[in-house]
């Protein structure tokens, strides 16, 4: 897709603050977060409905977003991380990890972290991979 912002992420056209990849997929950083450690995790192939996955990709996608909380919450000890799949802001299948650090899930956008913020913020939940 040449206008897809993801696959443009995944082509390193856009730069990104990786956490974690393997061959069919990454995780980022997110780039507008509600909350501090939010993180995608996205199928490097371009698909726009999860529902139209195949079983092995599904799980496969699950699997690693499940790591990847649990990095999330070693890193910064959330009440928990919560998962959300809604697939209408990017037509790009992906998982929405969400931090919660208290008990409600807020969509409201926090204040854009600084390049600095990214990198640090990147580096701890990497750790714990």
């Amino acid at each position: 897709m040449n206008d897809c912002v993801f696959c443009k992420i995944i082509n390193n056209n856009i730069p990104s603050y990786k956490i974690y990849e393997d061959e069919e997929h990454l995780a980022f950083l997110d780039a507008f977060p509600s909350s501090k450690g939010q993180v995608l995790v996205v199928l490097k192939k371009h698909s726009s409905y999860i529902f139209d996955l195949n079983d092995k990709e599904y799980s496969e996608l699950f699997l690693r977003s499940r790591k990847i909380a649990k990095a999330i919450d070693n890193s910064f000890k959330p009440i928990r991380t919560c998962i959300v799949v809604e697939g209408f802001m990017v037509d790009h299948v992906h998982v929405r990890l969400h931090p919660c650090y208290e008990k409600h899930l807020s969509f409201e956008k926090i204040p854009e972290p600084t390049k600095e913020e990214f990198v640090a913020i990147a580096d701890k939940i990497k750790s714990f991979l």
